[in-house]
């Protein structure tokens, strides 16, 4: 098992890693400004570094790509928002036609560093918890019913299975002597091998009773003082970075 996995963090309910996540993003929501959603991220890293286990590496290579389109679409926003053409805003840049203001920039810095901060969050929620585990989270803790949490267990974990399906499409076309680059005929092998998939998850679930009335459980997921060490610094980080850097 990935040692992530087993770490103190890995081991928090993922419910509730999950709930902390939410309150995180509707927290940032009542704030425009770059410092909150800068120490949330910071404190996501630290945390999955530390308490997580996850190696720094590891880290980088799942945020980095995140942030790179953060700060695009940041950019994107800074150069073509309205408050551009409003003559009475201090203006930073003119290159040409192209306007550049103060509170332009501001308003794209505050949606990129939120989105900076969400991608964060989401990579250390998906490296520091078990997919299967959060399944049955939100069957036991939650609630959830098994039909609906377990399909999208299985609909996540066939995502994978769409490249190794392609590379055999592909490799299937060399065979016939068939260019084996991209086609549009390939969406059709993929559209078909996909139903087939479908199929036999149907009638696995079907086949291991699933929505037939109580079931027992292999893998309990059960509150522990973990959780609650949890919440108490979820609140706290939540808080202290509106009331620190809003």
């Amino acid at each position: 098992m990935d040692r992530a996995l087993r770490s103190p963090l890995g081991r928090v309910s993922p419910l509730l890693k999950l709930g902390i996540a939410i309150g995180w993003f509707l927290a940032l929501a009542t704030t425009t400004q770059i410092g909150p959603a800068l120490a949330l991220a910071a404190a996501a890293l630290l945390l999955a570094a530390i308490f997580g286990r996850v190696p720094v590496d590891r880290l980088l290579r799942g945020v980095l790509p995140l942030w790179a389109v953060a700060l695009s679409v940041g950019i994107f926003n800074a150069l073509f928002a309205a408050v551009n053409a409003d003559p009475t805003a201090a203006e930073l840049l003119r290159v040409g036609p192209l306007r550049l203001t103060e509170p332009a920039v501001a308003a794209g810095a505050g949606i990129a560093a939120r989105v900076i901060a969400i991608a964060s969050v989401g990579v250390v929620f998906a490296q520091t918890t078990d997919s299967t585990r959060l399944a049955d989270s939100l069957v036991q803790q939650a609630g959830v019913s098994d039909r609906f949490a377990y399909g999208a267990l299985a609909a996540y974990q066939a995502v994978p299975r769409f490249g190794e399906d392609l590379a055999t499409l592909r490799q299937a076309r060399r065979i016939r002597g068939l260019r084996g680059g991209w086609h549009p005929r390939l969406i059709v092998g993929l559209l078909v091998l996909a139903i087939r998939h479908g199929d036999r998850l149907a009638v696995a679930m079907d086949a291991r009773g699933f929505g037939s009335g109580p079931r027992s459980r292999y893998r309990e997921v059960r509150w522990t003082w973990l959780d609650a060490v949890a919440l108490v610094a979820g609140v706290v980080l939540a808080v202290g970075a509106l009331v620190a850097f809003g």
